[in-house]
Order: C-alpha cells, then sequence, then structure tokens
C-alpha cells in the first residue's frame, strides 16, 4: 500500500518507519527543510531504541521517502497520515491550526479517493473539523479516520508492531477496509482493532493517557501519607500491584510525570470537558498534584542544607523525562535545576541522551559532564530524576571517593534504604524510610 505520512516527529516517523517495515511504500512530508535534508541522507532525527535500525534498513530498501513538497508527497498515496504537532494554547485547548491547515491543503491537491487519518492526539469532534477544511476545496470523495497512537517513548517500535490494540474511529465501511487491510500485519497474534465511531475513538487517547496520568499522581500522593504515617510506599505498591483490577503498572511513587503527552492530554481534556461546562474535578486535581511532585525533593534538600542552597553545588543524573528517551518536555528535571540555580546552587548534570536537548533549553546556567561520575566533583549532594538503568547500580566507592558529602536524594527510589544505610550514605527517596548514616 503507498502511504503518506505528514509530520516527521516523533509520532510521524515512527508510524512512516514501521509501516514501511511491513513492506508499505511510505512518503514522510515536512515543511523543516534541513531535518528532510537528514532524513533523506540517513541522520535519523530522534533518539528511540529499536527504531535506527529499522529507518536504516527501509531507507534502503527504498521503501522510506522523504519530501517537502505536499503534493509530491501524496500523488500516489491511499492513505495519508496526519501527525502533526498539537501543542497546548494558553488556555489548555489543543491548537489545531498545524492539522486544519494541512487539511485545507489536501482538498486542493487530491485527485482521487484518498483516506486522511488523524494520528494526531485531537481533541472530540477534530475529525469533523477535519472533514470540512477538506471538503472545501475538494472536488473528490475522500474519508477522514480518527486512528489515535498509544506509543510509549523509549519501546515506540515495540507498540507500534506489537500493538496492545488498534482503535479506528470511522462510520464508512470503505475506510474500514483500507484500515482493516493495513493494520492486518500487527494484529495477527490475535490482539483486536477495535472499530467506533470517531468521536469515540478522539476521547479514548485522551481518557487512557489521563487515566495513566490518574494512577501516577495517586501513588505519589500515596507516598507522601507514607512518610508522614511511617508505611513503605514500596510494600503498599506491591499489595496494591497483585490486585488485577488495579494492576502492577503505573503505580511507582517518584517526582511526577512530564513528556509529551501526560500533562498536554490531561490539560486538553479538562478544557474539552470545561467548553461543555462539566467541572472534571479528578484531573484538575491530578494537575495540581503533579506540579507540586515536580518539585518534591526541593524541599528535603532545603531541610538537609540548614543553612540554605547559595553556593551549594549538586550533581543531577537524569534529565529526560523518562529513561530511553531524549526528550525533555515537561521534565521534572528542568523544574528541580530551575529551582535549584534561583536559591543560588550551582549545578552538574548528565544525562546518556538529553544533554543537548536541555542545553537548548538551559543553556550555560548549569554545567554538563561527560560521564556520570565526573559530575559528582565537589557536590555537596547528587540527585536522582530520572530512572536510567545506568544508575541502578552505580560504582558506591567511586561516589563515596568522589562526591564531598554521603549525601542522595532520589526521586525515582533506585536503590533500598537498608543497603544506603549500611552504606554510610544519607538518603532520602520517595515515600521511604529516610537513610541516615
Amino acid at each position: 500500500m503507498r502511504i503518506t505520512v505528514v509530520g516527521t516527529g516523533y509520532v510521524g516517523l515512527v508510524t512512516g518507519t514501521c509501516f514501511a517495515e511491513t513492506g508499505n511504500n511510505v512518503t514522510c512530508v515536512d515543511i523543516d527543510e534541513n531535518k528532510v535534508k537528514k532524513l533523506s541522507s540517513g541522520q535519523i532525527t530522534i533518539y528511540e531504541p529499536g527504531l535506527e535500525k529499522l529507518f536504516e534498513r527501509n531507507l534502503k530498501e527504498g521503501r522510506l521517502h522523504f519530501t517537502t513538497n505536499l503534493a509530491e508527497g501524496i500523488q500516489d498515496a491511499q492513505v495519508i497520515f496526519l501527525a502533526l504537532p498539537t501543542p497546548p494554547g494558553a488556555d489548555g485547548a489543543a491548537d489545531l491550526s498545524f492539522v486544519l491547515k494541512v487539511a485545507e491543503q489536501l482538498g486542493n491537491l487530491m485527485t482521487d479517493y484518498k483516506v486522511i487519518v488523524d494520528k494526531s492526539t485531537v481533541p472530540v469532534g477534530t475529525a469533523e473539523k477535519v472533514h470540512a477544511a477538506i471538503l472545501k476545496n475538494s472536488k473528490v470523495e475522500f474519508d477522514v479516520v480518527s486512528n489515535p497512537e498509544f506509543l510509549r517513548e523509549g519501546v515506540a517500535v515495540d507498540d507500534f508492531m506489537k500493538p496492545d490494540r488498534v482503535v479506528i474511529g470511522t462510520n464508512s465501511e470503505r475506510a474500514r477496509k483500507v484500515m482493516g487491510d493495513l493494520y492486518a500485519p500487527f494484529v495477527r497474534q490475535g490482539n483486536p482493532i477495535l472499530y467506533m465511531d470517531e468521536r469515540s475513538a478522539e476521547l479514548t487517547k485522551y481518557a487512557a493517557n489521563s487515566f495513566l496520568a490518574t494512577k501516577i499522581s495517586f501513588m505519589n500522593e500515596v507516598a507522601v501519607l507514607c512518610e508522614k504515617l511511617g508505611a513503605d510506599v514500596d510494600m503498599v505498591r506491591r499489595g496494591i500491584g497483585s490486585d488485577d483490577r488495579i494492576g502492577k503498572r503505573f503505580l511507582f511513587p517518584g517526582i511526577g510525570y512530564g513528556g509529551s503527552c501526560f500533562p498536554k492530554d490531561v490539560q486538553a481534556l479538562v478544557r474539552s470537558s470545561e467548553e461543555v461546562k462539566y467541572d472534571f474535578k479528578i484531573l484538575n486535581a491530578v494537575m495540581d498534584v503533579n506540579e507540586k511532585q515536580k518539585v518534591f525533593l526541593i524541599p528535603k534538600i532545603k531541610a538537609y542544607f540548614k543553612d540554605g542552597l547559595k553556593g551549594k553545588r549538586f550533581a543531577l543524573w537524569g534529565l529526560a523525562f523518562k529513561p530511553n528517551t531524549d526528550d525533555i518536555r515537561e521534565a521534572p528535571a528542568l523544574y528541580i535545576i530551575e529551582a535549584l540555580v534561583n536559591e543560588g546552587a550551582t549545578v552538574c548534570v548528565f544525562d546518556p541522551e538529553a544533554m543537548p536537548n536541555v542545553k537548548q533549553v538551559v543553556g550555560d546556567k548549569i554545567q554538563y559532564a561527560k560521564h556520570q561520575y565526573d559530575c559528582l566533583e565537589g557536590a555537596d549532594a547528587l540527585i536522582i530524576a530520572t530512572e536510567w538503568s545506568v544508575f541502578r547500580t552505580p560504582d558506591f566507592d567511586q561516589i563515596n571517593a568522589i562526591l564531598k558529602n554521603k549525601v542522595i536524594f532520589d526521586g525515582r527510589n533506585l536503590f533500598d534504604v537498608q543497603r544506603m544505610q549500611e552504606l554510610g550514605f544519607y538518603y532520602e527517596s520517595v515515600g521511604r524510610a529516610v537513610s541516615k548514616p
């Protein structure tokens, strides 16, 4: 099948590459000439484990193409995916201007029947707006389908190739047949294709992400309560996670969620609720809890350094909002850095992938280490903000030899409290006892 993907961001590049991997001929369109030039020459523009190998193979085999020309890109396409940004506006609502602008252009360019697919995360009713925008200029038949993505950064290739489910929103039998054929290779193991109306499909994506954000925030609240009541959040997590009705995933406490999806999608669903005069109280609480959680470690750090943070030096491990990605959007580490710098502290950071992105945002306000142990030199304490695997089993002897004080503030609960006490570290985490040497 011939496919076009408009937009080569995270979702667009993963979508296009994975469809090419199953034998489709895919053309990706983007207005960024520099990005298209890089991709065409074999230089991948995002970090996602497993993607580069597929990207290089399909580029070499001639199944993956890149262009800045929309008319050229859609010429022979049977299906056109819109994987365009939908950033939050000032009021929290998703900005559909990129999506609707391309939709209007498509109306002028299409010469035969095509299926237009909303792959971006969009509010309920967007498929109707896209249909109207195309219809203004179109002289041919077409269908607009909602097909939300459920990709987790860090494991996006596996999520795409082996999806838990595929959600397709359409009332058109013709579009349903096209989409069913396209996704058939991905559901051979019996994972379902769920057909529904467009509005239900659009709401499914927002509801899914908002529910997961709620689980995270709930556990973070439980962690706060554990500290006050003398309980261990890890024990509580295991106890409730063993219940099949609750499940084990998304129950790990920490310093809040970030990334491109959860913050934006929760905010957008709240805004959609307000538009129909519904007060979504739970999600408003979720946003409030998460904002506070991002700087959860700061009061702990201030309480330890009673003489203030001015002139103190901190090592920070982890900048990305989660491991196995270079995405720093809404990353808690950025909020921690800002709070420390505002207090007059010096910060030296290390992250396996995200440092170039942080440098573009933060610049020279902080220092960047080439290796994880380098940033410990002269530091009064180590702060952990992302649970990269490389941080899970560090050389504690080396940490002890370099770090000025044996003090660690862990926002991701990487280490065992008892072991840290035996090693002689002052160790504070989230929802657990404090290790005091």
